[in-house]
Formats: C-alpha cells, structure tokens, sequence
C-alpha cells in the first residue's frame, strides 16, 4: 500500500544538485511485455467480475458464490506476485508513482489471504466477508491493470484516471473491511485445528502459533492501511489538479 510523499524524498536523493536525471522508462521489448501482462491481468480479472455477475443471476443470491470464481482468483492474484518484482520494483516507478514497499505489501496480503486463510480455512469460504474483499478486489484490479495499460502506451483516458484515484476512496476500506472479518471467522478453526502451528518439543527447538499470527497480522493492517489510504488521497489531490489545471491552459 503507500506513504505520503515518501516517494519523492527517495526519488530526490538519486539526482544530481545541477542536472536532475530522470527515470528511464522500460525499452520497446520490456514495454510490448508489460503491456501484455496488464492486458491478461485485465482480462483476468473481468472473467472473475463476469463470474459472480453470472453466478448471483444463477442463484438469485449473493451467498457464497466465492466458488464459482475460486479457481481465477487464485490464478490471477498470485500472478500479482510476478508484478512486484518486474513491475513494480523494476519499471513502473518510471511510469506511475508508486511506493514498493507498500504496494508489495498490499500484493502479498492479498496471496496471503487467498491461500493461507481463504483456501486453507474452509469454512470461511462461506461468510460473507469473502465477497467482500473479492468484488473490492475485482473493481481495483480492473481499474488497475487498466491504467497501467494505457500509461505504457501513453494513451490514458482521463475517465480510468479519475476511476484509478477515485473509487479507492470507498474500494480500499471495503477490501480491508473484508479481509480483517475474513481473517477474524478463521481465528477459531486454526486454534481448533492447530493449522500450521509448530509445537515444542521437536528437533529444531522451535515453535510457531498461526493462531497468533493471524492476530499479528491483522494489528500489522494499522500502520499499514491509513498509509496507503492517505498516500493515495495525495497521489489523488496532486495528480488530478495536474490534470485539470493542463485542461484549462490548453
């Protein structure tokens, strides 16, 4: 997710005091791949959105329709790992500011919460809250890959951008919203079960509790997530004012 302003105060201390140096943006090659991956990430995540319209008009009911969409969702949130090592960390800095180390953290919540809570705590997979994070998922991702596109390709349609730097405002806290209850319906099953705890004695002298892991990773969602809400609300005030005041010089 992101902090406010970080990203500039890193960005300036690689220039040089007389000639500023920019970014250099991916080669023909890197940006033909990157363009490619967003478009499959997209088109991802719309089959996933297609899924639960089709699902819900099924049923006539928005319970548990997690399933029709399982096997996508899992597919296609951790190809979001491939994007934190090459799009992220190595080529879209120079494209559209980002924090990595946030973002990389909103990246591998996500997996996290896909296979570590959600695929491996069963019973979860009929609350509510699973939708929840899911439809918030699906609307950010669309958005997302979308702009990443069209910026590659110098072609942004100002309506993604408002989209992009808008919609998180509700989309953010309804993921979060959805994740924390998901994690909190798990809690009793991993301390019933014992999932993925270590106990003592063993040979390595080590223990793990997953049940208070859990706990340490919804506490870890209180520094995290208002840096990234309010790092986008800035990223929103400074990008959209460009784009207003560039519409009204022209």
């Amino acid at each position: 997710m992101a902090a406010s302003g970080s990203g500039g105060s890193r960005a300036d201390n690689g220039y040089s005091s007389q000639q500023p140096r920019r970014r250099r943006g991916p080669g023909a090659l890197a940006t033909a791949y990157l363009v490619i991956y967003n478009v499959v990430m997209t088109a991802g995540w719309l089959v996933i959105a297609v899924g639960l319209v089709r699902a819900y008009l099924a049923k006539g009911s928005y319970h548990s329709l997690y399933y029709s969409i399982e096997k996508p969702l899992k597919f296609f949130q951790t190809g979001a790992l491939l994007e934190e090592y090459l799009l992220i960390a190595k080529y879209l800095p120079g494209i559209v500011p980002s924090s990595v180390v946030l973002t990389a953290f909103q990246v591998m919540s996500r997996v996290f919460l896909t296979w570590a809570v959600t695929h491996s705590v069963k019973e979860v997979q009929t609350e509510d809250s699973v939708l929840l994070f899911v439809v918030a998922w699906t609307i950010t991702e669309i958005i997302r890959y979308s702009f990443y596109t069209f910026s590659l390709l110098n072609h942004l349609p100002y309506l993604i951008k408002w989209a992009r730097y808008t919609l998180f405002i509700v989309l953010y806290p309804m993921g979060v919203s959805g994740e924390l209850l998901t994690i909190y319906a798990a809690l009793p099953f991993v301390r019933q079960s014992g999932l993925y705890s270590i106990s003592l004695p063993n040979k390595y002298n080590f223990s793990f509790d997953y049940y208070t892991f859990l706990i340490l990773v919804m506490i870890s969602y209180i520094p995290i997530f208002p840096q990234l809400y309010f790092h986008m609300l800035h990223q929103r005030r400074k990008v959209l004012s460009h784009t207003e005041e560039h519409k009204k010089s022209e």
